[in-house]
């Protein structure tokens, strides 16, 4: 299934991985808080761990031609039946020479449940480090 990336309708949510995402393990529930005055900026904030914190952006807001293929099995991982419950999101990384997004490896979630994973696009040509540029108004 091509992931067509919607918003989550509340400011904050609860997510919880069915996997500890690549490099924070053991760590598997989060907060998703929005960044107020950044549109589709949120901090993916470890519940059990403070100084654990990613800045993630809504690919749907600021990557709207970005569309990863998701497999059967990871859809079924997080209980998506349809594109519209997928919410999909990037890790971004801000750098001196610019922000990047890791469009490689997308954090999927179950807009419904709040079910989440990181997964890594297999055999897709998206980059690990994409260079962020405005977005056309």
């Amino acid at each position: 299934m091509s992931a067509t990336p919607s918003a989550l309708s509340a400011l904050s949510a609860s997510l919880t991985f069915v996997t500890p995402p690549p490099g924070l393990s053991p760590l598997v529930d989060f907060s998703l808080d929005e960044i107020v005055g950044a549109d589709g900026l949120y901090a993916l904030q470890a519940a059990d761990d403070a100084a654990t914190r990613l800045f993630v952006l809504d690919a749907g807001i600021h990557l709207p031609h970005y569309t990863p293929e998701i497999t059967d099995e990871q859809c079924a991982a997080l209980d998506v039946t349809a594109a519209e419950d997928a919410f999909v999101l990037v890790v971004a990384n801000a750098g001196e020479s610019g922000t990047t997004v890791n469009l490689m490896a997308p954090i999927v979630v179950n807009a419904s449940t709040g079910m989440s994973a990181q997964f890594i696009l297999d055999g897709q040509d998206w980059p690990l480090r994409a260079e962020l540029t405005g977005r056309a108004a």
